[in-house]
């Protein structure tokens, strides 16, 4: 195994964080903000790129290693917490939004996984995170999550989080599925994914489910989440600047005062 190997638990349901069991030399990486608390006998130490042994090493690797993240949404540093105690010692890291948190055993997944490209929330050392380009063009403009998504290599523990509840479906040979684009968290390697026109002038115009599905075809392990967090973002900037429909009639006025807002 060329990965640490990582212990760990994940607490909580609608805000969870996961907290990793190291033994002495362990170490987990993660990206910056991610860190909830550790014990005493951790060290923290910033560095360029995920310190996998995939990495290039070299100055010129690293500044590419480095661009490679802020391609994929990332930060350019990432967080690596060691274990400097002969006993086991414990580090957590929370999601930064509501959802849940996927734990995926990479040697399980034949050593490659492809997710949405905000997804990855911390992983044993020796994980690569890098890129993926979607190869075609239609993919890429319209699959909702651009030409770039993230890959993460390796036989360790990564993971990943999702808003709302997550689903996980094992797709068989020629088995497909249609997703919303901006519902997909990640997929194994051998998942062929693709986009597909919705089709119908209502379902075009009406339908409000956008132009696209995205269509995940097997062999392989698909990950979706019920609430993008694009979505989420998109309903509360609704509410904060726009009025609700019935706020400008009276029964609107009582309905707000029955609810507490106290507007008319």
């Amino acid at each position: 195994m060329q990965n640490h190997e990582i212990d760990y638990r994940i607490f909580g349901e609608e805000m969870q964080y996961v907290e990793v069991e190291l033994d002495y030399n362990e170490t987990a990486i993660a990206e910056p903000g991610a860190f909830m608390m550790m014990e005493d006998g951790i060290t923290m130490e910033t560095m360029f790129g995920d310190g996998s042994q995939q990495q290039n090493n070299s100055l010129l690797g690293k500044l590419l290693n480095a661009g490679k993240r802020v391609l994929v949404g990332e930060n350019l540093f990432m967080t690596a917490f060691t274990n400097v105690n002969n006993a086991k010692r414990r580090v957590s890291f929370a999601s930064p939004y509501p959802g849940k948190i996927i734990a995926l055993d990479l040697s399980a997944l034949n050593n490659n996984v492809i997710c949405q490209k905000d997804a990855f929330l911390c992983a044993a050392k020796g994980v690569s995170i890098g890129i993926e380009f979607q190869r075609k063009l239609g993919t890429g403009l319209f699959g909702g999550e651009g030409f770039i998504m993230e890959r993460l290599q390796g036989d360790g523990m990564a993971f990943l989080h999702a808003c709302g509840h997550v689903i996980k479906k094992d797709l068989q040979s020629g088995e497909m599925l249609k997703v919303d684009t901006g519902c997909i968290v990640g997929f194994t390697a051998g998942v062929h994914y693709d986009i597909q026109f919705v089709g119908g002038i209502k379902n075009t115009i009406f339908g409000g489910e956008g132009l696209f599905f995205a269509s995940l075809s097997g062999p392989g392990t698909v990950w979706i989440q019920t609430l993008p967090i694009s979505r989420l973002a998109g309903r509360i900037l609704q509410y904060g600047i726009g009025t609700r429909k019935e706020e400008g009639s009276l029964l609107g006025g009582l309905g707000n005062l029955l609810d507490g807002d106290g507007k008319w």
